[in-house]
């Protein structure tokens, strides 16, 4: 039987934990070679001995992706070794304070926007040209329901997930035309560190595991999924925009 993602090169963001962790795992386990991204050696090392251990292969890249001339290297050395990237996977994130608008610090509110939203952006300026080498190049952004529902004291990850949002669908538009497909990916209520910071009276064991995305996930990056521009909860069915409540 063959692997859904065999032999595809796939970039993932915040891979060291959580949700990405699990992206890797599963992309790995499905025949893909996985570049995983994380501020954390040891916990990319724990990450790639799970996927070693099951036959996959990863490349390791320790990195801030607040330092944004590294992202640009990163491209370079992707092009060098593989001359395209199939699979961009943009998860990493912070979650910033919880608190009024006029409360939050400048520093976090900026360091935010860096991880939140630049970093996709100048992954996108580097990866771009390697995504359209690929015959079927694929970019999948986490984005968070708090983009549309806009809960008090979330403005600060609310509007980074809401920025990043637009940028994906804009991206989208501007490769329509090309082998490119850009979607959102909302996970949904999912046991996190970042849930747990955000709510830490809830009892995690009533939460889906990262891995509940995954099979979204998987289906997003096939080489024959063909649908772009779509905001899809994790675990709800692909179908065209307008068409699902799980779309919007």
């Amino acid at each position: 039987m063959s692997q859904r993602l065999q032999d595809r090169i796939a970039l993932i963001t915040g891979a060291s934990r959580g949700i990405g962790a699990a992206v890797a795992k599963a992309y790995a386990g499905e025949g893909a070679h996985v570049i995983l991204v994380a501020r954390t050696t040891g916990a990319l090392e724990e990450v790639d001995d799970e996927i070693r251990a099951k036959g996959g292969s990863a490349t390791l890249v320790p990195m801030d992706l607040g330092d944004f001339g590294a992202i640009d290297d990163l491209g370079g050395q992707i092009f060098k070794r593989w001359g395209k990237l199939d699979i961009l996977v943009g998860n990493a994130a912070v979650l910033g304070d919880l608190s009024p608008v006029g409360h939050i610090r400048p520093d976090v509110w900026q360091r935010a926007y860096d991880l939140n939203v630049t970093a996709n952006y100048r992954l996108i300026r580097s990866m771009d040209a390697l995504l359209r080498q690929s015959d079927g190049g694929r970019a999948i952004f986490v984005s968070s329901g708090a983009a549309q529902s806009l809960p008090p004291y979330w403005a600060l990850y609310a509007s980074t997930k809401a920025a990043l949002d637009a940028i994906a669908q804009t991206y989208a538009k501007e490769t329509q035309n090309t082998a490119v497909r850009v979607n959102i990916v909302n996970p949904g209520p999912t046991r996190s560190e970042m849930r747990a910071a955000a709510f830490p009276g809830e009892d995690p064991d009533q939460l889906p595991p990262p891995e509940h995305v995954s099979e979204t996930m998987i289906h997003l990056a096939e080489p024959g999924f063909t649908q772009t521009g779509l905001w899809v909860v994790a675990d709800a069915p692909l179908t065209a925009p307008g068409t699902d409540d799980s779309v919007h």
